[in-house]
């Protein structure tokens, strides 16, 4: 077994703080004991955006993939790269990994979505297998970009074992949001729900990158001030590990009103640390969280959000009793080394189909 190898070829900075390159660097860390030999390929950075020149790198180092390897990459580098296949060849299968369509990113204007959906459908039909990291988005890859039931895996999301949130021990519920300051998270909706709230004592913390969409970000940090929020809301921007950790350890509720998701790691992360969940139906969020513990919307329904915000934050016993069924819950979230196993299978038969 120690002579499979997968070349992980991923865009820009593996350290960026999001739950797709998160769960990149696990695959690092728990595919070798898979019984694989896991090598880094950079493709550059800007994708999906990236520059002709950044494009034409990345195939070229598509191409040095060694004879015998399979190549397993990203979808933000993938689905702008419909040639990898034929790059790739017959010498190095190539395997999909999709945490979510890039067609589907909030706020991409309709022709450049379908450019996306076009070059991606190409992408995905030169792949000896593709891996998606949900049911939902495996089900979507069927349905709108043709890939065949057959050749798809799902490999979800896992989490470590974590200590059960404390909470604030204050009057003030203490909320948390992680998401990047990018339309797709719907922090506008976030806090157009909570300045309806505003009689309801709470404080919010987004944690997220503040740097990825500037204008999102000086957009969100505007309406907050527009709705006299600006001493109830802090953005951190993105932090470390142990500060998350603080973060997660001192919320009383976790709430995430994203417009799309192709998981929802974020969710999952809270409900392992034994928090109640008030999200959204959009994407794949309904099936990552357990439903006893989480309150969820339709994506942009701010009264609703309102409604579900003022109903929890009034009832303080509601609260826990949600947070009670996440404790609960928290022990039957896959593990990464699920994630692996699942990932290595599809990693075993893109070999035997070669």
């Amino acid at each position: 077994m120690s002579d499979r190898r997968v070349v992980f070829a991923i865009p820009g900075d593996l350290d960026t703080p999001s739950g797709g390159y998160a769960y990149a660097r696990r695959m690092f860390d728990e595919l070798p004991a898979q019984g694989w030999t896991v090598s880094h390929l950079p493709l550059g950075p800007g994708f999906p955006s990236a520059s002709e020149p950044v494009v034409h790198d990345a195939y070229r180092a598509l191409a040095t993939v060694p004879p015998g390897a399979v190549a397993l990459v990203d979808g933000l580098a993938l689905g702008v790269l419909p040639e990898a296949g034929r790059f790739l060849g017959e010498r190095s299968p190539l395997v999909a990994l999709v945490h979510h369509p890039l067609a589907l990113e909030s706020g991409v204007p309709a022709g450049r979505a379908n450019e996306l959906r076009q070059s991606e459908r190409a992408a995905l039909a030169g792949a000896a297998r593709v891996v998606a990291t949900s049911r939902t988005t495996a089900a979507t890859l069927v349905s709108e970009y043709g890939v065949p039931a057959e050749r798809l895996a799902v490999a979800v999301p896992g989490t470590d074992p974590a200590p059960f949130a404390a909470g604030s021990d204050s009057p003030t519920a203490h909320l948390l949001s992680v998401g990047s300051l990018v339309p797709r998270k719907g922090h506008d909706v976030l806090l157009s729900a909570l300045a309806e709230c505003r009689h309801e004592r709470w404080q919010l913390t987004i944690v997220g990158d503040d740097t990825r969409d500037a204008a999102t970000a000086a957009a969100l940090r505007a309406l907050a001030r527009a709705h006299g929020l600006e001493n109830r809301v802090t953005f951190t921007g993105a932090v470390d590990s142990s500060r998350l950790e603080a973060l997660y350890a001192g919320a009383d509720l976790f709430v995430l009103a994203s417009r799309h998701e192709g998981f929802g790691m974020a969710g999952t992360e809270a409900v392992a640390r034994g928090l109640a969940v008030v999200s959204t139906t959009a994407g794949a969020i309904p099936e990552s969280l357990p439903a006893d513990a989480a309150c969820l919307v339709a994506p942009d329904d701010v009264p609703a959000l309102r409604d579900v915000l003022t109903s929890l934050l009034s009832d303080r016993q509601r609260l826990r009793a949600l947070s009670g069924h996440a404790r609960a819950a928290s022990a039957r979230l896959a593990r990464w080394s699920h994630t692996a196993s699942a990932l290595g299978g599809a990693l075993e038969l893109a070999l035997e189909r070669r």
